[in-house]
């Protein structure tokens, strides 16, 4: 088995060490037990300030820039060598389609997402707002408008929650490199970066998410990140930060990977819909929207949030097989969204064709590979009192014993696309021991 290829992002994050860990289903119950048994707690005012975040659980990442154009990936000006004299004049040509946020927006709440997150600024030093800071920006370049306001205002419109994410890492800025060896030059790129930060902050109302990403060549101290957060928080009050500019934040990043934290710590998957962030016209590696709630189940299962990007073309338009994704995932969150919104930590996760949420008593049992006539859950720890389809409310027949819940005379095919969900009223808190089947149940009359 080939293992997998690390990119240079994932590199420069340091996530390599974690892919051991990577599964869809996650049949480990040790994130469960460290959330649940952890004395660690957040403060009084990280509840405050994410309490709309934890109860949101689905957003939108959009990689969208100058990169956009090129349709060969957001790190193609790094993978190819592109020197910024070569690469800057592309930014003259970019110039998508005005109020282009909107359908991102709208496609956003028809998903079920509750908040956005844009690129404000990438590696690639391009900025999607207007500064005064750089010419290297929206109202200077191809767009000649402030393409971060639309942004904002189509988000807002939809009654979605607004982030920025920005890159402290340059590729365009003479000292984005410089300043690991030059210290003037690391003072007026640390200055640059906090003035651009600053006018994010200031210009578009009220931020509910400040993403930072990618902070080479400097570590916190060298970013002043203490002072950077403390103007963050002074200019927004309210807001939320990851933990990307060396310092703890209000939450972790695992990318491209579904990893509990530790410890109770808040924490968001962020993923891509194909193999690409930006635009990649020849990336058909499509998530399914199977694959994509699968992911949005194990999230919620496990008390984190599911970030999933849309990497628009350069017109500022979809991609088609995104938005039938997106709108298959729509769909069925119609019906299914309160097994994921109100979800608790669930302990129970063993099955190989059904992931599972819970609300209070009730255990929800996402069957993404409907096996027709029955399902069955093993090493149930509590009395089953009722069954029911989710999307219909139809009452399901079931039985119980020490060993084993089996729900019986179901259809031959699945009642719901592209997962179906049953739920199970249970006497207590759901929870699982598959150790106690393997050792008490009889096996041949022994």
């Amino acid at each position: 088995m080939k293992l997998p290829e690390l990119n240079r992002r994932q590199m420069l994050l340091g996530t390599g060490a974690s892919l051991a860990g990577l599964a869809l289903a996650g049949r480990t119950e040790t994130a469960f037990a460290q959330a649940v048994e952890s004395n660690a707690a957040p403060t009084a005012d990280q509840v405050r300030r994410m309490q709309w975040w934890h109860a949101a659980k689905f957003g939108m990442f959009i990689h969208f820039g100058v990169y956009s154009t090129i349709g060969r990936h957001e790190w193609v000006m790094e993978d190819e060598a592109i020197p910024v004299v070569e690469y800057a004049p592309h930014a003259a040509t970019f110039n998508p389609t005005k109020n282009s946020p909107r359908a991102w927006a709208k496609l956003a709440k028809a998903a079920g997402m509750k908040y956005m997150v844009m690129t404000s600024k990438h590696h690639e030093g391009y900025c999607n707002f207007d500064s005064k800071l750089t010419n290297y920006c929206a109202s200077k370049q191809g767009p000649g408008r402030d393409f971060a306001r639309e942004y904002v205002d189509a988000a807002r419109a939809e009654g979605l929650r607004v982030g920025f994410y920005y890159s402290l890492m340059d590729w365009h800025h003479p000292d984005g490199a410089r300043c690991a060896t030059d210290e003037a030059a690391r003072k007026r790129f640390v200055e640059y970066t906090h003035g651009l930060i600053r006018e994010i902050l200031t210009n578009y109302g009220k931020i509910d998410v400040l993403w930072y990403d990618v902070a080479w060549p400097l570590d916190a101290k060298g970013w002043e990140s203490e002072r950077m957060n403390k103007m963050v928080f002074e200019l927004q009050p309210d807001i939320i930060v990851n933990n990307r500019n060396k310092l703890s934040g209000d939450f972790s990043t695992p990318e491209q990977k579904i990893v509990a934290e530790a410890g109770g710590r808040a924490w968001e998957s962020c993923m891509t819909l194909n193999d690409s962030w930006g635009y990649q016209r020849a990336d058909d590696n499509w998530k399914s929207s199977k694959t994509v709630i699968r992911n949005l189940i194990s999230c919620a299962r496990d008390g984190g949030n599911y970030l999933l990007n849309i990497g628009p073309k350069a017109d500022g338009s979809i991609p088609e097989e995104s938005v039938k994704v997106l709108t298959e995932v729509g769909e069925w969150m119609k019906a299914n969204g309160h097994t994921i919104y109100e979800t608790d930590l669930c302990q129970v996760r063993r099955s190989n064709y059904a992931s599972f949420t819970r609300i209070g008593n009730t255990l929800y049992m996402h069957v993404h590979f409907w096996p027709g006539e029955y399902v069955a859950i093993s090493g149930l720890q509590t009395k089953v009192l009722s069954a029911k389809l989710v999307k219909t409310g139809a009452a399901l027949k079931f039985t119980q014993d020490d060993f084993r819940v089996r729900v019986v005379d179901l259809p031959m095919h699945a009642p719901d696309f592209p997962l179906t969900t049953i739920a199970l009223e249970c006497e207590s808190v759901p929870t699982q021991d598959t150790d106690y089947v393997r050792k008490n149940k009889p096996r041949m009359g022994v």
